[in-house]
């Protein structure tokens, strides 16, 4: 067929506006990717992270999607990275996981002490760590979503109860590495660092004989056959920091309005809906645990001042480390504990 002017006219017209509907339609319908290395019945993926992914496609009107991968795109220590990198688009996981000092201000919400439930811990941290430590600054290459710990860290064991830091003397312990793996070296035990999904297998095989966790882990990771003995101080033996975090690239292509939509549902909301969901699986295993038959006790004062001690140290030397940088570490404390109604 021979094109005329005319026609070949309508032709590229033509191309132009199906290119221009191809461009609408892809941004009018972002699909990004979320990789979740939980397990995928875990009560924070199905009672946040999949809400909070719901709740991004409908406060944006379905213009931004985000797809909860079933299976992870890397190992757990690897997800900061993988969302910096663009991996992935959306990651979360553990700030001291990444095993170096680029998180060094988040540290303050792993101390001994700091909140009894999860909901006011993971406020006080999203408000502290972001504002007056200027969370953002630390997590290049992403834009910062959420932040937020766990419900109390406990000790697990199946070897003895711990009423002494002498008993701590040679037991093979779990920790997920920060804080808490100097603090427990510190009291005697012996730490090995793994994720949470290697737990199971080491405890069941004798390789270590017990875990920093929260209760809900040991429903999450099935360890209640393989522990007899749970020791807690008020407040939180430790706590674990979390990040949920996008690839700065897709953040700037989202467009201003749905941006501002999606931040109204994450920060301090995204906090509140994580920590309610941790409380709720707390609550359930220690229904598990004590039919389980697991003894829980609380640290005897003795070993409460060990502690207590032990932990001033490492609270010290971190606000000296960031006041180089001019932050007010020992300031920030105090506030992020009042916000939890923490007594310290």
């Amino acid at each position: 067929m021979r094109l005329t002017s005319t026609t070949l006219g309508k032709v590229i017209a033509g191309a132009v506006v199906g290119a221009s509907l191809l461009t609408s339609t892809a941004a009018f319908a972002d699909t990004l990717a979320l990789s979740s290395w939980l397990p995928p019945r875990h009560p924070i993926v199905v009672n946040a992270i999949k809400p909070w992914a719901q709740e991004v496609s409908d406060v944006t009107e379905g213009r931004v999607k985000v797809r909860v991968l079933s299976k992870p795109l890397g190992a757990p220590p690897a997800h900061y990275d993988m969302a910096a990198d663009g991996i992935a688009d959306i990651t979360y996981g553990l700030h001291s996981f990444t095993k170096d000092n680029r998180f060094e201000r988040s540290r303050i919400g792993q101390f001994s002490f700091l909140g009894d439930d999860a909901v006011s811990g993971s406020t006080a941290f999203w408000n502290v760590y972001s504002g007056a430590l200027d969370a953002q600054a630390e997590h290049e290459g992403v834009k910062l979503l959420g932040l937020f710990v766990h419900g109390p860290g406990v000790l697990h064991n199946n070897v003895r109860p711990v009423t002494a830091a002498s008993d701590l003397e040679g037991l093979k312990i779990r920790v997920p590495g920060g804080y808490i793996a100097d603090l427990m070296s510190d009291l005697g035990a012996e730490t090995l660092f793994m994720s949470s999904g290697e737990v199971f297998e080491k405890l069941s095989r004798g390789v270590i004989d017990g875990v920093t966790f929260t209760y809900e882990a040991l429903t999450a990771f099935k360890l209640t056959d393989d522990l007899k003995y749970t020791m807690r101080v008020p407040g939180g033996l430790y706590n674990t920091t979390w990040f949920l975090v996008m690839n700065e690239g897709a953040w700037d292509g989202i467009s201003e309005a749905d941006r501002t939509a999606i931040e109204a549902i994450s920060g301090a909301a995204f906090a509140e809906r994580v920590g309610a969901a941790w409380n709720a699986a707390d609550e359930a295993a220690l229904v598990a645990i004590n039919e389980a038959g697991i003894e829980i006790t609380d640290a005897p004062a003795t070993l409460l001042e060990t502690i207590k001690s032990k932990a001033a140290v490492h609270e010290n030397t971190w606000a000296q480390a960031i006041a180089e940088d001019g932050f007010d570490g020992a300031a920030a404390l105090k506030d992020l504990r009042a916000q939890t109604g923490v007594e310290y």
